[in-house]
């Protein structure tokens, strides 16, 4: 019986299979890479908006507080976009006939709200609560990065499921002083820029977001100035008469603690504001709702 196949085939076959294998793994990388691009992930892109509206300017330039239009970040799953009414609180009075703010007159006026394109949009079926972020030490600019630095907003992170889990398997790289959540200019502690903390113990019952006090200014070298740099937050709680009427307060003889280093000062906030670690976060349903 004549040979039906030639002994090449035997190599082309080999071949066919490895060169098969490659670009089963091009695809399988291209397709990890593409769905951590910015095509997928809208990262660093600017969407346009009704309004233009610039937080550099507002933020930097006039000062504006954070606090000021998303008023429930500190106490609500979401930061809340601004009614009309808070851009004319000041709009009412300046630039009234600017044409770049004609959406918001006619908002105003109309009392139709004003139709934002979401820039941090994560998907539905992900729970993300801005209050326990805020109060347990994560600034805005760790995850929005410098706001009063974006002429027009965009996205600075991922938001992807891979750059959540990688703060929460080490959330002390990112932690701050809570009286620190709100500065953008916020820098970790280093050899020639020390942190000082101090906390009080958990039996004085003094809420962990407020357990802890810290400045930049040594207060080891002034004893007043160590003295005015305990917030009310670090007193002993008030001792109750017979009567049930508070008698007295006392000040909590606090030690405070130099910090050089992100991953020391980190570690000490991660035990004083009682974060879970990995190991407590087991229910799928912390994040996913």
């Amino acid at each position: 019986m004549p040979q039906i196949f030639d002994r090449s085939s035997n190599a082309l076959a080999r071949m066919s299979l490895v060169l098969t294998g490659l670009i089963v793994i091009a695809l399988g990388v291209t397709l990890d890479q593409l769905q951590r691009s910015p095509w997928v992930t809208r990262q660093g892109q600017r969407p346009d908006q009704p309004v233009p509206f610039s937080h550099k300017h507002h933020v930097q330039g006039l000062g504006l507080q954070c606090q000021y239009c998303h008023t429930t970040v500190e106490k609500s799953s979401y930061a809340g976009i601004p009614p009309t009414r808070t851009c004319m609180n000041c709009h009412a009075q300046i630039w009234t006939n600017a044409q770049l703010l004609e959406p918001v007159r006619n908002s105003w006026y109309t009392g139709q709200s004003i139709v934002w394109t979401k820039v941090h949009d994560l998907p539905d079926f992900v729970y993300f609560n801005h209050e326990i972020h805020v109060n347990k030490g994560i600034g805005c600019a760790t995850c929005h990065g410098q706001v009063d630095q974006m002429p027009l907003m965009y996205a600075q992170n991922t938001l992807q499921m891979e750059w959540c889990l990688n703060c929460h398997r080490n959330p002390a790289k990112n932690l701050r002083p809570t009286a620190e959540i709100y500065n953008m200019a916020w820098e970790k502690p280093a050899e020639d820029k020390p942190v000082w903390c101090a906390a009080v113990d958990d039996k004085y019952g003094v809420p962990t977001a407020q357990s802890v006090s810290c400045t930049r200014t040594d207060p080891s070298g002034d004893a007043s100035a160590a003295a005015s740099l305990t917030p009310l937050a670090l007193l002993r709680p008030a001792a109750l008469t017979t009567g049930g009427e508070a008698a007295s307060q006392s000040a909590i003889q606090v030690q405070y603690q130099k910090f050089t280093s992100q991953d020391d000062l980190g570690h000490f906030l991660l035990a004083h504001y009682k974060i879970r670690t990995p190991k407590d976060l087991t229910s799928c349903e912390v994040c996913h709702r």
